[in-house]
């Protein structure tokens, strides 16, 4: 059997709870061996995809499909192909992680030996190696999460969902998780995400998927959606309150849309087109007029910013 161009497809999801409705008619394509992020406000209707996506709730209407397989009709072999890490740490935390692991493979069925070359398998892919015999509740965050993805991948399942893998860890814990992600897609393994942390998606995610209202109101590279706010912007800080207006005329000339002035921050921006022409350009009429610069360089909008201006309108055009 062909293996599917998309690992994850869904066609006019909709589910309601009692009154309220968390999907309403999305549509959702994840290209097989890639991360996609899953952005969206609480309430959006995150969890509920997922939920359905991973057959532990079903829709009202619409069709989903897991790599190739029907969530409502093959909900089995969905179940057989997918893992699961949620918001939480699922392992033991008095057992150690090779009896954590040997511990998932047997209720997985596998034999004693099996169980045992698996975990011995995970604990060097994800480098828990010198953890092995160290009870869990001793990991730090990082390492824990680690763990967690080594249990979920116990079958090798070729899609995975990650439901806010890394919330509440420091920055070097979800950077250690982050590397532990990049590892499993390289390896051919479809990750969809769910995060919020939007620096998270934009570093791991070739494709995102923003939901609003229980639907895709927008979707894309990272990059792309960026472009969508106006791409690159010339920012300038100044010394002086009184050089904003000369800083705020000089960048008009090179700017391409309006230009913002922010008093406090003694802050001048604007999106410019042609990065160098125009930085160049400002920088010598800045010069030429005597306003002192504190500061001066190009910077593109963040996934921050996109996904606050997306679901601040409740109607985008995709």
């Amino acid at each position: 059997m062909t293996e599917p161009r998309f690992a994850v497809v869904a066609e006019g999801l909709r589910k309601r709870y009692g009154g309220t409705e968390a999907l309403a008619g999305l549509d959702l394509r994840v290209p097989a061996g890639t991360v996609h992020g899953l952005l969206g406000p609480n309430g959006a209707g995150k969890t509920t995809a997922v939920r359905i996506l991973t057959t532990l709730a079903r829709p009202d209407a619409g069709t989903a499909r897991v790599a190739g397989h029907d969530v409502v009709r093959e909900a089995v072999e969905v179940r057989r192909r997918i893992g699961l890490v949620g918001q939480h740490a699922a392992v033991d935390e008095v057992l150690g992680g090779r009896q954590n692991l040997v511990m998932f493979g047997r209720l997985h069925h596998l034999g004693a030996r099996r169980a045992r070359l698996r975990a011995d398998e995970l604990l060097e892919r994800f480098r828990l190696t010198d953890a092995a015999a160290k009870p869990a509740g001793e990991y730090s965050g990082g390492m824990r999460r680690r763990l967690d993805l080594a249990a979920s991948m116990i079958l090798a399942p070729p899609v995975l969902f990650l439901d806010e893998p890394t919330t509440g860890l420091d920055p070097r814990s979800r950077g250690e998780v982050w590397d532990a992600i990049r590892d499993l897609v390289d390896g051919g393994t479809t990750v969809l995400l769910t995060t919020q942390y939007l620096e998270e998606a934009d570093r791991l995610a070739s494709g995102v998927s923003v939901i609003d209202q229980g639907r895709v109101i927008a979707e894309g590279t990272p990059d792309a959606l960026k472009a969508r706010l106006g791409g690159d912007r010339v920012e300038v800080v100044v010394d002086d309150p009184g050089a904003l207006a000369a800083a705020a005329e000089i960048v008009g000339r090179v700017a391409t849309g309006e230009v913002d002035v922010d008093a406090e921050a003694l802050r001048v921006g604007a999106p410019v087109a042609g990065r160098a022409a125009a930085l160049t350009e400002a920088v010598r009429a800045l010069d030429e007029a005597g306003v002192a610069v504190a500061d001066i360089g190009l910077r593109r909008p963040t996934l921050d910013e996109v996904f606050l201006s997306l679901t601040e309108k409740k109607e985008v055009a995709l």
